[in-house]
């Protein structure tokens, strides 16, 4: 099935997180052109799980390496972090607006996310300047998130996708601290700061997501 030159409207809004870039016509440009390539939505996400990878490396590789090198490797994490994002952004826009969606997607829309989330912010607590027990945190964290929104959609609340440690937050936070300390080195004794901001944001996302989907179960049970 060709992508016609006018995407069409999702079915089930609610399920995707909002995202005004979505509406970017650019983006949607590129989902069309990948999709007349033939390219499946689940290959574009595994593009970003691979993307994340690297970036989780790219902040690993920090300890190993000094100077400028040390920078540039802070800036491929945050190059690649971003990949993930735009990956993420268009195997949706190729799966639901370009009618390309298959029967696996929704797996492969979650589990190369969780993998990267992990190795991203783990590789964040192994940087120079980090704590490697603040990056298992801000993982543990961004995987209790991504539960608690399945947890809520599994009982009919919908998917939550509120912050103010949603995944487009905690990598917000990881690409700006990265960037920062690529242009001012002398910061790298803060980089700690960044999982451990990760970890606490996740942590009042989880509570927040869980008093929402409390509410909920208050409101629609035993009536």
């Amino acid at each position: 099935m060709r992508c016609s030159s006018q995407c069409v409207s999702s079915t089930d809004p609610s399920a995707r997180r909002p995202l005004k870039s979505r509406d970017v016509e650019f983006f949607r440009a590129l989902a069309r052109w990948l999709a007349r390539l033939g390219v499946t939505p689940n290959a574009i996400s595994f593009a970003s799980m691979v993307c994340g990878a690297l970036a989780g490396l790219a902040f690993a590789g920090t300890t190993q390496v000094s100077g400028g090198m040390g920078r540039a490797l802070f800036v491929a994490a945050a190059v690649f972090i971003q990949l993930r994002l735009l990956c993420n952004l268009i195997d949706g826009l190729v799966a639901v607006e370009c009618g390309k969606k298959t029967p696996t997607g929704d797996i492969w829309n979650e589990a190369p996310d969780r993998l990267a989330d992990v190795v991203i912010l783990v590789g964040a607590g192994y940087a120079l300047g980090g704590r490697p027990e603040l990056g298992y945190l801000a993982a543990l964290g961004a995987v209790l998130t991504a539960y608690v929104r399945a947890l809520g959609a599994s009982l009919g609340a919908g998917q939550d996708f509120c912050g103010p440690g949603a995944k487009p937050h905690r990598m917000a936070l990881c690409t700006g601290g990265a960037i920062l300390v690529a242009i001012f080195p002398q910061l790298i004794e803060w980089w700690h700061v960044v999982p451990a901001l990760a970890a606490v944001l996740a942590g009042i996302t989880v509570l927040r997501r869980l008093a929402h989907l409390a509410g909920y179960l208050r409101r629609t049970r035993f009536l």
